[in-house]
């Protein structure tokens, strides 16, 4: 199955990342990789790895740069992966197992969130569909992000992926700003009938943040993860001030 499945990841100055990324990798015949112009180190960590193919491309949004990627792989299975992501070893054993001539054409894939690089027990990352057929699948927007579409049945696998992202604080703010912009526009934009119950509390502006906050620290267990525990739930809870803050000015 792995000589059947081509890893696609979106770059952009990841050089505090993407080595981890690609030390889990090593198995892969070919990696396709769609770079928005880095300036970092990041094109240097390629040369190391052989089978990397990099494709350079301005972005615009993370839709079109996901299915411009899918137009670059030639073989059956994609597998979709941000830069921050990280195969666990069993995950890579599950993909081995999986038959050929499976009955799904795509598979959900549990996260475990690290910070400090330590994986967190609770975190508020639900699964993703990362690993499909490529001629079933097209991604389209939502919100700041990109939602994926796949024809067929679905499957989750029982391993994880650990998110590790170790770009400086700055770096992420200056992220959220970005996606926050886009998701304020969404939510506004979007009748309440259409959207989930999540961003309904959302669009209401004062609760999201003391959910979150609560939601992470205790129903997530974060209190009992020390200092790394404590940075994600306040990490989580500055994005939704921070969306309530865009939500309150476009309001206005």
């Amino acid at each position: 199955m792995l000589e059947k499945i081509t890893p696609l990841i979106l770059t952009y100055n990841e050089s505090p990342n993407i080595y981890r990324t690609l030390k889990q990798l090593t198995w892969a015949k070919r990696i396709v990789v769609i770079d928005s112009y880095s300036t970092d180190s990041t094109l240097e960590i390629f040369k190391s790895y052989p089978q990397v193919e990099i494709f350079q491309r301005e972005f615009d949004t993370h839709t079109n740069q996901w299915n411009y990627g899918l137009e670059k792989v030639t073989s059956e299975w994609v597998l979709s992966l941000d830069a921050d992501y990280r195969l666990t070893d069993e995950l890579i054993e599950e993909l081995k197992k999986i038959p050929v001539n499976t009955q799904f054409d795509s598979y959900f894939v549990r996260f475990r969130y690290c910070v400090f690089g330590q994986p967190l027990r609770g975190t508020i990352l639900p699964p993703r569909e990362v690993l499909f057929k490529r001629e079933k699948a097209i991604y389209i927007d939502d919100g700041h992000t990109q939602l994926l579409q796949v024809k067929g049945n679905s499957g989750m696998l029982s391993s994880c992926i650990d998110h590790d992202d170790r770009k400086s604080l700055s770096r992420w703010l200056w992220a959220q700003d970005r996606y926050m912009i886009i998701e304020a526009k969404k939510l506004l934009e979007t009748p309440a009938s259409e959207l989930s119950l999540s961003d309904r509390i959302r669009q209401k502006i004062i609760f999201a943040p003391f959910i979150v906050l609560f939601y992470c620290l205790i129903f997530k267990g974060g209190i009992f993860e020390g200092r790394a525990g404590f940075y994600y739930a306040f990490q989580r809870t500055l994005a939704e001030l921070w969306l309530s803050i865009r939500l309150l000015e476009n309001r206005q």
